[in-house]
């Protein structure tokens, strides 16, 4: 595995997320180049070791190794244009936020220039980037990802290759985030409650946490159903348990004078499905009801 010979690396975009990257390669002895577009941003890490590159392409041409954060792959392609030529021969790694044909431009477009690509994903905050439990994942050229993986892993320590299509990391990115803020507003909710009775937020925690857990291990039984179409097996709470309880939920939230408004197309998805003749089936019936979208009137 090659990597381990603390390749120079360039980060562009030094939001918090940049910065925290940099200081994870500056901190395993990476020689270390930074850019952005508000130069005063690399003070910090300048003192810390880095390298501040005065123009885009000279932070390009100053590492075979360039990683990007920024927001959005247009975002990238905006910055980078002013270094399209001195990409040649250098490998290209975007982190940042986008769609799967986002990810297929992107890589499209490297290619066209010269580089080699590879994009990927932070699953967690800055602070964690460079713990061992942090996970990142990559998709693109396998002997790319080879190649750097040692310098990557530099990042997190569960660092994963999801496949040679360029835009996987950008699908499971895609996938995995939409469970966010769908928890955060339930738990937003539960908080407003317990406030409500003068009682604080953070008594929530635990539970919640503890709630959490269960969630996490339900799903490898609830992804079997997905992948087989079964609801039928042993089941657990069904379609129908699920809009009883959400609409006790509605209705605790009108007598509280809490904004559950949220939570509407929840249930509409619900009845979609109980009259589709899945009530007494697995919450995971909810996929078909996902497969084929409700036609607008």
């Amino acid at each position: 595995m090659a990597g381990n010979d603390h390749t120079p690396v360039t980060v562009i975009g030094l939001g918090s997320m940049g910065s925290a990257l940099a200081e994870a390669f500056i901190g395993a002895g990476h020689t270390t180049t930074v850019w952005n577009r508000t130069a005063g941003k690399a003070g910090s890490l300048v003192d810390k070791g880095a390298v501040a590159a005065p123009t885009v392409r000279e932070a390009v041409t100053a590492s075979p190794l360039v990683v990007v954060c920024l927001s959005t792959y247009d975002a990238t392609i905006h910055t980078l244009e002013h270094a399209g030529a001195e990409l040649a021969g250098h490998t290209l790694v975007t982190l940042n936020t986008g769609t799967p044909d986002g990810a297929r431009r992107m890589a499209g477009w490297a290619s066209g220039h010269g580089a080699r690509f590879l994009d990927g994903a932070i699953k967690n905050v800055p602070i964690a980037v460079g713990k061992p439990d942090t996970l990142l994942y990559y998709s693109g050229d396998k002997a790319v990802f080879d190649e750097h993986e040692a310098t990557l892993r530099v990042l997190g320590g569960d660092t994963v290759h999801l496949g040679e299509q360029p835009d996987l990391a950008a699908l499971y990115e895609m996938a995995v985030g939409g469970v966010l803020l769908p928890s955060l507003l339930a738990f937003f909710q539960g908080t407003t409650y317990v406030t409500a009775r003068g009682l604080q937020a953070d008594t929530l925690v635990r539970y919640t946490a503890k709630w959490l857990e269960m969630i996490i291990s339900a799903l490898p039984h609830l992804a079997k159903q997905i992948d087989t179409r079964d609801y039928t097996g042993p089941i657990g709470a069904t379609v129908g348990i699920f809009e009883e309880v959400l609409a006790e939920q509605r209705h605790y939230g009108r007598q509280e004078h809490v904004d559950v408004s949220w939570q509407a197309p929840i249930h509409h998805i619900l009845n979609r499905a109980i009259a589709e003749g899945h009530r007494d089936h697995s919450i995971s019936a909810l996929v078909e009801m996902l497969r084929k979208p409700e036609q607008s009137a």
